[in-house]
């Protein structure tokens, strides 16, 4: 208690919370311990009570303060009070203590809500006494002991009227919009009182201020005024976003591009205002093509006819016209082209596939020209189907941008190029059409690899609105530069950091196990060369009717050829009468190098031992090459540079690396190693084993 000894006590759980209080009353002496009550004194002051008393741990520190009813009563009378400064003293500390649900339940049974709302009908206070008024009417309400459709008519007014009121003071705007967000979200009939109220263009303006309380609180009362309208508000929704979307630019350049990080509650707003504007797409998603509707025909063949100039069809007869119809949407990629609408009947993405297809046709008719022309004419099964491409594409938006999933409570996954655009969907559609077509092209891809190219593409939009471009000039510029080759790259970076060998530590383990590896692939070469390899032996006529056989002598001096025939396997050393001494080779010579790939007609070539080594490059079978030429360079003390060793290398690093790390199985590897302490200043600790104990 304050100004008291503190008192150490031991808390007995099955006494009565009344037989406690009086004792540590008795314990300093105190007169009526039915007044008091205990508290936590750390942190929200919360009551102790016979239901949460069995939360209370060792070592609590308890504050023995007036009971919440005696609290209660005091706070009353002094809000009544004439006196000014005693009323703005018990106002506050009434904002204080309302966040206490015990407290909360005695100042209402006194009917003490009804008091703050008529301080705030009346609005004969100051802005510090209001404030702390609303503040502690705001904290009461928060406990759902009274309802909120209690509220007149006149108190809502007057509180909408602090909202739209010319800013004055912040702190009571901010009470205010907290005040309005809790009723719109109680009932649907406060919602319809505070949305007549409330202007946008006042909501608007609290977002462009600097301050960003205002702008966080002025959110989620927009937020809550776009969630909570019922199926009869539906038809007025689509207005409300257009006469918010005007604003959206603003929006960016108050918020996301302040010169502050934007707060985690603020981009939670963020999140459902565009969470709940791209919903509006839901129902054309959710929506299959109806082939009787002369509307949405009258769209399909608008696709058809914007990409093919076709002849007056009036002139040609109904079997002519049908059939020209049927091939003129089997090149616009649709796969049922004697009635295309069938490809449209699946949902999602149903007709939404259809929007997005007819606004990139109307929006860039050129593109779209040149998209279906280009794989129209196509003949080598190369050819992108666009109806087909563009349906999935429409699927993957909608799955990304998670059209038709309700906002989560705890989300804040915003993209801020959905502020800078009015049609989001489509305009993405647009960019990521053309993309689609440029990875097709980059892949080479056939109708086989359609799945392939449409993963390829998923993950380049993903990618780069993880970057979280502003704008869609710049979103167009990241993923176009995001090519296939870029994808390629950077799933085997990240495949190596997820096997932790990129990590230092383990590059340097491998820059330790690699002269040992290569060391074993030398050996491996030289016993390759010591088995012997038969040639095919190339004349002056590039005949290759003739075999010979060349191997190295077990003392790694010598090779060993001569012709043999070719039924001949591994014939013995002896047999080949022709040999090189390898200290006499002066160097090894492959491809353009190679002095018998030059036509010198009419000369006769001097063929010198060397030479005849380097008609070794002459073997066709990749892998022989690789390992002869290796093995020669090892004879001559150089250094192996084949594709075969590199990979052969790269295979037996891996394999080393992952046996190593069999033990550190989900152990982070850290970046560096830790750091090795400085040496003790002495040693006096240390037991001497040298001397015999007594």
């Amino acid at each position: 208690m304050p100004g008291a000894y503190p008192q150490l006590i031991q808390l007995d759980q099955k006494k009565p919370l009344s037989a406690v209080i009086k004792e540590v009353c008795d314990g300093w002496n105190l007169p009526g311990p039915e007044n008091y009550a205990l508290q936590y004194a750390d942190g929200v002051r919360t009551y102790i009570t016979e239901s949460n008393r069995l939360d209370i741990k060792n070592g609590c520190i308890l504050r023995l303060t007036k009971a919440p009813g005696r609290c209660a009563d005091d706070l009353f009378k002094g809000i009544q009070s004439s006196d000014a400064g005693v009323r703005c003293d018990s106002l506050k500390e009434l904002a204080s203590v309302s966040t206490d649900v015990t407290f909360a339940q005695e100042f209402i049974s006194r009917d003490g809500h009804l008091l703050l709302v008529k301080i705030v009908e009346d609005s004969k206070e100051s802005n510090v006494i209001m404030t702390h008024t609303l503040t502690g009417f705001m904290e009461l309400m928060d406990h759902g002991i009274v309802s909120w459709e209690n509220l007149s008519s006149v108190f809502i007014k007057k509180i909408a009227s602090f909202v739209n009121a010319k800013p004055t003071d912040a702190s009571i705007q901010q009470v205010s919009l907290d005040i309005l967000e809790s009723m719109v979200l109680s009932s649907h009939s406060l919602f319809l009182q505070v949305k007549q109220e409330v202007t946008m263009e006042r909501l608007i303006a609290h977002l462009q201020v600097t301050n960003q309380q205002i702008q966080t609180k002025a959110m989620a009362l927009l937020m809550a005024l776009l969630q909570t309208a019922g199926d009869s508000d539906r038809q007025e929704k689509p207005a409300l976003y257009l006469a918010y979307s005007q604003k959206l630019c603003i929006l960016l350049q108050n918020i996301i591009h302040s010169s502050g990080s934007v707060q985690d509650e603020m981009a939670h707003y963020l999140y459902v205002l565009q969470s709940v504007t791209l919903n509006h797409l839901e129902p054309r998603m959710r929506t299959p093509l109806d082939c009787y509707s002369q509307e949405q025909r009258d769209i399909l063949h608008n696709l058809r006819q914007a990409a093919f100039e076709t002849e007056s069809e009036n002139s040609l007869s109904h079997e002519r016209r049908r059939s020209l119809c049927a091939k003129e949407f089997k090149k616009l990629g649709f796969s049922n082209n004697s009635n295309p609408g069938q490809d449209l009947v699946r949902t999602p993405p149903g007709l939404l596939a259809l929007d997005t297809m007819y606004y990139f046709s109307a929006r860039y008719p050129d593109a779209y020209s040149r998209f279906v022309l280009e794989n129209s004419s196509r003949e080598d099964k190369h050819e992108c189907p666009f109806a087909r491409s563009s349906i999935q594409l429409t699927l993957i938006l909608c799955e990304i941008l998670r059209i038709g999933e309700p906002p989560s409570e705890t989300g804040s996954d915003y993209h801020p190029i959905f502020f800078s655009q009015d049609r989001l969907m489509d305009e993405l559609f647009c960019v990521c059409i053309q993309l689609l077509n440029k990875t097709w092209k980059e892949m080479r891809a056939t109708q086989e690899d359609f799945d392939k190219v449409m993963q390829v593409v998923r993950e380049q939009i993903t990618r780069t609105l993880s970057s979280k471009p502003t704008s869609l000039e710049l979103f167009k510029n990241k993923v176009n530069a995001l090519n296939y080759s870029e994808i390629l790259k950077l799933r085997q970076t990240e495949r190596l950091h997820q096997e932790e060998t990129l990590a230092p530590p383990v590059l340097e383990l491998k820059e330790r196990l690699k002269p040992e590896l290569l060391e074993l692939i030398r050996q491996q070469r030289l016993n390759r060369l010591c088995q012997g390899t038969m040639f095919r032996k190339i004349s002056s006529r590039r005949r290759q009717d003739k075999l010979w056989y060349c191997r190295l002598s077990p003392n790694h001096k010598m090779l060993h050829y001569g012709d043999v025939e070719e039924d001949t396997e591994n014939p013995p050393i002896e047999t080949l009468q022709e040999k090189i001494p390898v200290a006499d080779i002066k160097g090894l010579l492959t491809g353009k190098d190679c002095p018998h790939m030059k036509e010198n007609k009419g000369k006769q070539n001097k063929v010198n031992d060397t030479l005849r080594v380097s008609k070794i490059p002459f073997i066709t079978d990749v892998s022989l090459f690789c390992l002869w030429t290796d093995g020669l360079s090892v004879l001559l003390g150089r250094e192996m540079s084949s594709e075969s060793m590199r990979s052969e290398l790269e295979i037996l690093l891996s394999m080393e690396i992952k046996l190593r790390l069999l033990d550190l199985e989900n152990v982070p590897i850290p970046e560096c190693a830790p750091v090795v302490p400085k040496p003790p200043s002495n040693y006096n600790f240390c037991y001497d084993f040298s001397q015999t104990e007594q």
